[in-house]
């Protein structure tokens, strides 16, 4: 069975959640909650460079939380994308809408 283990460590002006696994309809709901909550309050870094799986139900949280980020005045950062996460958030066509960064030191 497939798992997401999600790491969370703070920042100085950001909150971040590095994945390992796969992010899918079956393993998002825990991650779903964290990032939506902390979204509401902080800058937010999510770490995808050992995710294995990225489906469009992963990609859809991750469009909500950045969306919601948005709203709220905060912003959601992808970094280190892995070739499968790469690949899933390009066929969506909106990666280039997305904070795509390669480090920490580049959240502003």
């Amino acid at each position: 069975m497939e798992q997401l283990t999600i790491t969370e460590k703070s920042g100085a002006n950001y909150l971040l959640f590095e994945l390992d696994g796969a992010l899918n309809a079956y393993t998002l709901a825990e991650f779903q909650q964290k990032v939506y909550a902390a979204v509401q309050k902080n800058n937010v870094v999510v770490d995808l460079s050992k995710v294995i799986e990225l489906d469009s139900s992963g990609v859809g949280v991750l469009m909500a939380a950045f969306n919601d980020g948005e709203d709220s005045g905060h912003k959601l950062y992808l970094m280190a994308l892995s070739n499968e996460s790469e690949k899933a958030l390009d066929e969506t066509g909106f990666i280039d809408e997305l904070n795509v960064i390669n480090s920490v030191t580049e959240v502003t």
